[in-house]
């Protein structure tokens, strides 16, 4: 074996280079060492980056085509329920299959019976059908027939929206007495009530009609001209939306400027804002986006009021000049314009958008490995909370105060040591990684619910409130004026303040502008404080 060895290594050819040549060799390894290095970080960086598209493809499908429930299956529930019980490890083989979760609430089936449908009180037209005369012969024996009972059959009656004129006569008397006497006749005419809009033929009916058809039904106005034309009614947009402005300038606004009051006495507030298009407003294309502002009272609050406030922009100064005066807390979402206001404001982040981030993440994961990933780990800890403050929410402000230091806290705790440990391990780009920057950079913010039992979770009282007024916009897509966007944010004020009382919208705004010229005539200045929703009749409410 040795002697193979020898005369292998004797058969070797040596060559001998000078140092130069040896050089620039290593110089030529080295850059191609370099090269594939390069290709290595440009492979690495294609993976990142097909990997982000691949996210972004999958949550634009979702939002396309998904479903728009956030909720966590069971099944990963008890995977991770080691989380909150560490004495009991989770055993795939143990978890039995999931079963649909039972309704706390069933919404009660319909019946099909009409008097389950109609309101009580609704008038009931009686058509009678009887035999004809010449039918009520016995056919065996030939005697007159007597009625004996009846079968009846009910059935619920429509028609199109009524229109009529109105015609009031304000009669006028003479003494003839003083005319047969001196000549002159002493004439004492009825007074006339103030109308609505002077010189129109409006009435409080009429635009109260339109207000809810657009505000409420989410009908533009052209669509509503064209069914009144079909009807035979030849009323054009201009005018009806010449009476919505007009009837908010005079009547409206001054109910809406005392809620305002009497908002930012409040001390726990809801906000949000959302886009609006404003065809021409000076300085601005007509492409160019405004907002519409939303603020609105807590669920502790006696009586509950929803403003809404246009705007030109989205600068925080909009928020900090309509809640001057206001000194609490803010409920609001991410954006940092509500960061930058005042410090007699302390705004609370909102968890269910935190929560979003993660059910995001969770969707841009592979299926199959969804129920394992960290997403999913980060879901359990919100689906513990949610459920805490489910708990939590028949108790008084005082008990829900204490019960979250004692109970919530401590998940809070372990929920922000378990972002802090996975954030270096993961890409800044990944949706997880922008849900972990979130849920980080919002945390001051999330956990300021802590301060006081009437906070709330998130801040989805607001995102309610604010979902009227992007289904209206889905229909009318835009507003002419900034005129006209101020208007429509009166009247969406008054009517979603009014459904939030109990009112039914038609009814409320019928009330408030029959009223309102006549206490305008008179000597007291605060009018306006009369009609709010909290004052208003039996009349109003909605039947329910």
């Amino acid at each position: 074996m040795k002697c193979a060895e020898m005369n292998e290594t004797s058969n070797r050819e040596t060559i001998t280079i000078s140092r130069a040549e040896y050089e620039a060799m290593q110089a030529q390894l080295a850059e191609q060492k370099q090269k594939l290095d390069a290709k290595s970080a440009e492979l690495a960086q294609a993976l990142l980056q097909n990997r982000w598209l691949m996210e972004q493809l999958k949550l634009n499908k979702r939002k396309l085509f998904g479903s728009s429930s956030e909720q966590l299956d069971q099944l990963v529930m008890d995977k991770f329920a080691y989380l909150f019980n560490e004495a009991e490890a989770w055993d795939a083989d143990s978890v039995e299959p999931a079963k649909k979760a039972e309704k706390k609430n069933p919404r009660k089936r319909r019946s099909g019976s009409i008097d389950d449908a109609i309101p009580e009180g609704i008038p009931v037209e009686i058509i009678e059908h009887p035999l004809p005369e010449n039918e009520r012969v016995c056919n065996v024996c030939g005697s007159e027939l007597v009625e004996i009972g009846m079968e009846i059959h009910r059935s619920l009656q429509m028609k199109p929206a009524v229109f009529w004129v109105r015609e009031d006569r304000y009669l006028t008397y003479a003494c003839k007495h003083c005319e047969k006497e001196t000549g002159e006749a002493n004439v004492a005419p009825t007074p006339m009530e103030p109308t609505v809009i002077p010189g129109s033929f409006a009435s409080p009916s009429a635009i109260a009609h339109l207000a809810v058809q657009k505000y409420v039904m989410y009908s533009p106005l052209y669509r509503l001209e064209q069914e009144f034309d079909r009807q035979g009614l030849k009323l054009s947009r201009q005018t009806m939306s010449n009476w919505l402005l007009k009837a908010t300038e005079d009547w409206l606004q001054p109910v809406y400027d005392v809620l305002h009051q009497k908002l930012c006495r409040e001390k726990v507030l809801h906000g949000d804002e959302t886009t609006l298009q404003v065809l021409h407003e000076k300085g601005k294309s007509a492409t160019s986006k405004s907002y519409m502002w939303l603020y609105r009272t807590s669920g502790n609050a006696e009586t509950p009021i929803v403003l809404y406030d246009y705007q030109p922009n989205r600068k925080a100064e909009n928020a900090e000049k309509f809640l001057e005066g206001f000194t609490g807390w803010l409920h609001a979402d991410g954006y940092q314009g509500y960061h930058r206001l005042p410090e007699n404001i302390r705004v609370v982040g909102c968890w269910a958008h935190a929560r979003r981030k993660f059910d995001e993440a969770r969707t841009a994961v592979p299926k199959e490995q969804q129920s394992a990933s960290k997403p999913a780990e980060a879901l359990c800890y919100f689906a513990k909370l949610f459920q805490m403050e489910q708990d939590f929410a028949a108790l008084t402000v005082e008990e829900r105060f204490a019960k979250r230091l004692e109970q919530e806290k401590p998940v809070l705790e372990a929920l922000l040591a378990w972002a802090n440990a996975l954030k270096p391990q993961t890409a800044p780009k990944s949706a997880l990684g922008k849900a972990l920057h979130y849920l980080l950079e919002q945390w001051p913010y999330l956990v300021r619910y802590l301060e006081d039992g009437r906070l709330e979770f998130s801040n989805n009282r607001a995102e309610r409130s604010i979902k009227p007024f992007v289904m209206g916009r889905k229909n009318f897509l835009f507003c002419n004026t900034p005129g006209g966007a101020q208007s429509s944010a009166v009247l969406y004020s008054l009517i979603e303040t009014a459904k939030e009382t109990g009112l039914d919208p038609y009814r409320y705004l019928l009330w408030v502008l029959e009223r309102a010229p006549k206490l305008a005539q008179t000597a007291d200045e605060a009018w306006a404080e009369k009609l709010i929703p909290a004052q208003t009749l039996a009349e109003c409410k909605a039947n329910r």
